[in-house]
């Protein structure tokens, strides 16, 4: 007769680490392990590279940030011990006989009782593992309760390859540990292709994520459990830091728990950009933010965010109004201002404006007013906000989307210059929908702010669409050319006229100067401009 395993309790971590603070990362392990060990809890998972955060980047080349992490990982090992019959999986780097490897060691009662190097390394999107680390090629399982324990890391679990290995190894129950960037709709992802993992091998599956925000990158958590036909057993919140706990049955099956409901696609863009502003802000020690308010939609979404990411006493708006500032600007920024709480200041530009042009006015004699003339109004803007930011220590966020800075349609050291680039991947229909959503949960956004047509307000009676297609137009090439990698051709015959495929493709090109002198901002699409998006700026290719 099959001799069947008790039952135990896993605990899933989903941290939120300071990339290159490992005492207060090993700090955080160590309490989930308290919390774990007074449930019960015989496992504790922790996230890819959770000693040091997610990704450590060049500091991975510095030989004193790798001894420094082996010290502290020594240190953590002692610490645990106090937990007796505590397994617990810490991922960190590892200089091993190989090379510096993507590593996880198993500690139990002070030891290091196994250890496993992830064996497939991304080189894509945003990853560069390659330039960092060589592979692992050994399976690692080990046993708690006769049940026997593979464990792969991240990419790993995108290949069939290390998951087989750890079944044929004797594993009956796989752990994946996780760094997980998001990206719109990855949570679905992750599952469709961890449902294909447990169809080749059988094996119920426990995954953990990492949360917080590192940079540009947004990691949600998400941790979940799958039984061994697939089926989702217990899932933890997006964007949250928490420890969730699954439990396993004699037969090796994680038993049925708490599934937390799947969330909208706009619920998740904006969760995902408020956890990238709070930790971008905090993590680097700004004492609050500032934003250029205008009265329209990028910066009323910016503003809302920041406040909900924030409080309102970090938040300080400045409408910094011109002579071609509607009135209708003037109520909405104020009421806005009002709605949320926050600082609020006007400041006019039209003196220092008035001044430039003066002292332009011979260089500029006999030629006609241009987009020069409105980019010193958008250039004095940026220059107050900027004042603003050294005399308080605030940070400036700007307000500039993904179809705009996608077009050139923004000036540099005007209304791109700031820290911070809130929705610098959100394109303008994207824009309008978060606002809804956002409003759906208390209405603070004036209606009319949604309703009018966006403009710059830099020259009389200017929209947007004097100078772009209308938005929806725009995004939808964007979406085909950016995220789709579609030809031009096809891009027509998906329906849109052949003038606008053209101009907008040639924009882009243009525009790539001013794109990499941006500043960083919350990444959420797989085509974002920064990490994602690569081309040269220097090129006589068009298609």
């Amino acid at each position: 007769m099959e001799t069947k395993s008790p039952p135990f309790q896993i605990a899933l971590a989903q941290i939120n680490p300071l990339l290159g603070d490992l005492e207060g990362n090993a700090k955080l392990i160590q309490l989930a392990a308290q919390k774990a060990h007074a449930e019960g809890s015989k496992l504790l998972l922790t996230p890819e590279l959770s000693l040091t955060g997610y990704p450590p980047e060049d500091l991975l080349l510095r030989p004193a940030f790798i001894k420094t992490t082996d010290k502290t990982l020594d240190s953590l090992i002692k610490s645990l011990a106090e937990f007796e019959g505590l397994t617990v999986i810490v991922g960190h780097p590892k200089k091993t006989s190989h090379g510096l490897q993507n590593f996880a060691s198993v500690l139990r009662d002070g030891e290091v009782i196994a250890t496993y190097a992830k064996q497939k390394l991304p080189n894509h999107e945003v990853f560069d593992e390659v330039r960092y680390f060589v592979p692992g090629n050994e399976p690692c399982v080990f046993e708690i309760e006769g049940t026997k324990i593979g464990i792969i890391l991240c990419e790993d679990a995108w290949h069939i390859g290390p998951a087989k290995q750890a079944k044929a190894a004797g594993a009956t129950l796989l752990t994946v540990l996780n760094a997980s960037p998001y990206h719109l709709q990855k949570e679905e992802l992750r599952k469709r292709v961890l449902q294909e993992q447990i169809k080749h091998t059988g094996m119920p599956l426990i995954y953990v994520n990492m949360v917080g925000g590192q940079d540009e990158l947004v990691f949600d958590g998400g941790s979940f459990a799958l039984n061994s036909k697939g089926h989702l057993a217990m899932s933890m919140a997006q964007f949250e830091a928490n420890l969730g706990y699954v439990n396993i049955n004699p037969q090796g099956e994680p038993e049925q728990g708490l599934i937390t409901k799947t969330q909208s696609i706009e619920a998740q863009a904006y969760k995902a950009l408020v956890l990238g502003v709070r930790d971008y802000v905090r993590k680097n020690q700004f004492s609050g933010v500032i934003i250029g308010l205008s009265g329209g939609v990028d910066s009323a979404l910016v503003l809302t965010i920041a406040v909900d990411a924030l409080g309102a006493n970090f938040v300080r708006a400045v409408m910094m109004p011109s002579r071609y500032t509607a009135d209708i600007s003037w109520i909405d920024a104020r009421e806005l201002a009002c709605n949320l709480g926050v600082q609020y200041d006007e400041i006019p530009i039209d003196t220092p404006v008035e001044a430039l042009e003066l002292v332009l006015a011979k260089q500029f004699q006999g030629l006609k007013a241009d987009a020069t003339e409105e980019n010193i109004q958008a250039r004095v803007r940026g220059t107050l906000l900027m004042a603003l930011s050294n005399k308080t220590g605030r940070l400036v966020l700007t307000t500039g989307n993904k179809s705009e800075m996608a077009v050139g349609y923004c000036t540099l050291y005007g209304d791109m210059a700031g820290g911070f680039a809130v929705i610098k991947d959100i394109a303008k229909t994207l824009v309008y929908r978060l606002c809804s959503y956002r409003n759906s949960i208390r209405s603070v956004i004036p209606e009319r702010i949604l309703t009018r047509p966006p403009s710059a307000e830099l020259r009389p009676n200017q929209t947007d669409q004097d100078s772009l297609p209308s938005y929806e137009v725009l995004d939808g090439i964007l979406e085909l050319y950016m995220e789709q990698n579609q030809s031009l051709k096809e891009i027509i015959q998906a329906g849109y006229d052949e003038v606008s495929v053209e101009k907008i493709t040639r924009l882009i090109k243009l525009n790539e100067y001013k794109r990499r002198q941006a500043p960083p901002g919350v990444r959420i699409t797989t085509r974002a401009f920064g990490r994602d998006w690569r081309y040269p700026i220097t090129s006589k290719f068009r298609a």
